[in-house]
């Protein structure tokens, strides 16, 4: 018996997908979502109230003249707004995340579950700490680890995020000086840095002197030797630095650095990829602020809750910020004044608070199921997965200093792009159309062109083949000089490429309602 021929193509085609128009404007299961501002009405709500009574105003004519001006929806509305919109965005929950110096992780759903225990989710920073003692106990327990893993003496938990907490080292640098009567007004920071290195120096008051990458992409002994003298407060440097390689001569710049009378601030975005492999304290480093969003796996994105606790030498330890958590007995207390410090010489106080309850809880179990070997391997195979990219990708793509092993992260350059007519812009947006978040496009500065890559640890083997494989089926369609294809790209997404120029200098920041044209009689 023959084959039935009738039914639906096997094979409809990207290109025909990309241009059918419908009438709703959805395109299949992605609904075409309009601003909650533009559904419905203003006058309507989903919930039914009663008619309050009238009441004396007691605001002091301050009370609202007009309505409030938010939509109305009903409940089903509302859900499928913030579903649908959830559709839009791309996320670890649903692809591999590239970003290099990023490190979009996975975050492990038992970390979640434990966030959640009544004990941690629901207590209050004002409470008594009589009651919330299993907190105080946990807060403890992970600034002891983040010691153990960095080998420093102290640690400020308070820190709400990466730039948060070099503004806390950075503070506990200034304060150790001034603690000597040294009037020091500068700050190294290489030019391969995170931009926030140069930022938090600045907005401390501080003169930023810049340190340049050597050919290989690391700071060398001699250009900051040369750049040290008695106004030299501090170095930030990131390690592995921002170009995904470690720092070979750390700790001759560590001791060049103590030589001059000056401190040692390490960025520990990348300490990710050295957890278990190495202490920080041992290279020399006096601060640094660890992303526990990176390097622990608590949340990351979307403006927060961040943590960035900070680790201090025993130079710094003394003037570490309030409040911190100090065992007395069998009982913990936080210790908030100045004059329950014993001795110490804290500069202050950085937040209200005591720092992100809830990442502290997920990064704390995220220690305790991985253990020491655990965490160790994580470093391993971030490194790994790096390097498997680099090695995969290297007869394509070019390396900006030259093809050596990387650590977590591998960094190219658009070199091998030249004469294509492609950018490392129309590159990332074709990656969209692919299903992939594009890798970190332009950064670090000192390389043309860069794009910087980094799997993590959380990526399987598949995972990264199938990524590999079409980076590399992009690079070739590039130097096929299919050009069309990624000028015009992203054309399968929700919205197509913006005038980026435009959107920077004239973003609508605000919704207004649109003016309402009445036809002339």
């Amino acid at each position: 018996m023959a084959m039935n021929s009738q039914g639906r193509p096997t094979h409809p085609g990207i290109a025909a997908t990309a241009e059918v128009k419908t009438f709703s404007g959805h395109r299949g299961l992605d609904h075409e979502e309009a601003l909650i501002f533009e559904n419905e009405s203003f006058v309507k709500t989903g919930v039914d109230l009663p008619e309050p009574k009238a009441i004396k105003a007691r605001l002091g004519g301050l009370e609202r003249m007009a309505s409030i001006g938010l939509p109305g929806l009903t409940e089903p509305e509302t859900m499928r707004h913030y579903v649908r919109l959830s559709r839009k965005n791309y996320a670890i929950d649903s692809g591999l995340y590239p970003l290099g110096s990023c490190t979009m992780k996975h975050n492990p759903r038992l970390n979640e579950k434990m966030a959640r225990l009544p004990g941690f989710a629901d207590i209050h920073p004002l409470q008594p700490e009589r009651t919330v003692q299993g907190a105080l106990m946990l807060m403890e327990a992970l600034g002891g680890y983040l010691m153990e893993l960095t080998g420093m003496a102290a640690v400020a938990m308070s820190p709400k995020a990466g730039a948060h907490g070099e503004l806390c080292g950075m503070l506990a640098i200034k304060a150790a000086h001034d603690a000597k009567g040294s009037k020091r007004n500068v700050v190294l920071v290489p030019d391969s840095a995170h931009g926030t290195n140069p930022a938090t120096a600045a907005f401390m008051g501080y003169t930023v002197r810049s340190i340049p990458a050597k050919a290989d992409g690391t700071v060398g002994v001699a250009d900051v030797t040369a750049a040290l003298g008695p106004d030299v407060a501090a170095i930030m440097l990131t390690n592995p630095n921002t170009c995904g390689l470690f720092e070979p001569d750390v700790v001759e710049i560590a001791r060049a650095v103590h030589e001059a009378g000056a401190y040692f601030y390490c960025d520990g975005a990348n300490f990710n990829a050295i957890v278990g492999k190495v202490r920080p304290g041992d290279l020399g480093v006096d601060a640094m602020h660890i992303n526990l969003h990176k390097t622990f796996s608590t949340p990351h994105g979307g403006g927060g809750p961040g943590s960035g606790p900070v680790v201090l030498s025993a130079a710094l330890a003394p003037f570490a910020p309030l409040p911190f958590v100090a065992k007395e007995g069998a009982a913990y207390r936080l210790i908030e004044q100045v004059a329950d410090a014993q001795g110490a010489q804290p500069f202050g106080r950085l937040t209200a608070f005591h720092g992100q309850m809830g990442m502290f809880v997920r990064a704390l179990t995220y220690m305790l199921s991985h253990g020491s070997d655990g965490m160790r391997q994580a470093s391993d195979d971030a490194v790994l997965s790096a390097n498997y990219i680099r090695a995969s990708l290297r007869d394509l793509f070019t390396q900006p200093f030259g093809d050596k092993a990387c650590m977590h992260e591998v960094l190219f350059d658009d070199a091998w792009l030249k004469e294509t007519g492609v950018t490392t812009l129309d590159f990332a947006k074709a990656m969209i159309d692919e299903g992939y978040h594009p890798m970190t496009m332009y950064f670090p500065l000192v390389v043309h062109g860069a794009m910087l890559i980094e799997p993590t640890e959380s990526e399987s083997k598949a995972s990264l083949d199938q990524f590999i494989a079409t980076l590399r089926a992009l690079a070739m369609a590039a130097k096929a000089g299919d050009v069309e294809r990624f000028k015009q790209a992203p054309i399968l997404a929700p919205r197509r490429r913006l005038d980026e120029t435009k959107a920077a200098r004239e973003p609508k920041l605000v919704w207004k309602e649109p003016v309402q044209k009445v036809a002339a009689e």
